[in-house]
């Protein structure tokens, strides 16, 4: 697993930075970027040139049944500009519940805040993932 990542909860009008470190899996919010179009980009350029991260990571809303809406559609686009400008991996997290859960712990910006309950599901999930792989086999040959 890549080791450095910054997570992004997407806004028309914001958007919610967290960084993580994925051998600890831990996230922590950063900031809030209240800005729009390429001054919005310029400001996750200076992160991203400060915090150097292997990988990002989006979150991309649904309705509670699993539907995509609007803001859907915004968001995967966001992440395809993150990775057509900066070039680096982009993960996509379902993030339907974080705005509502990073409610429910009253923090200062709840943007920011949303972003990193986005980062730690997807650590969450890849270690998941990691964790159902199968491992070879000691009685396997080596190749």
């Amino acid at each position: 697993m890549t080791s450095t990542f910054l997570a992004f909860d997407y806004g028309l009008k914001r958007v919610g930075v967290a960084c993580g470190n994925g051998l600890m899996r831990q996230a922590q919010a950063l900031r809030t970027i209240a800005a729009e179009g390429d001054a919005r980009f310029n400001q996750i350029k200076k992160l991203i040139d400060e915090w150097r991260p292997d990988a990002l990571v989006v979150g991309v809303p649904f309705h509670p049944d699993g539907a995509e809406h609007e803001i859907t559609q915004r968001a995967r686009r966001f992440a395809r500009q993150l990775n057509g400008r900066f070039h680096l991996p982009v993960h996509e997290v379902d993030e339907r519940y974080s705005s509502v859960e990073a409610e429910r712990d009253d923090p200062d910006d709840l943007d920011s805040a949303s972003a990193a309950i986005i980062l730690q599901q997807y650590f969450d999930e890849t270690a998941v993932r990691t964790a159902a792989s199968p491992s070879p086999s000691s009685e396997d040959p080596a190749p």
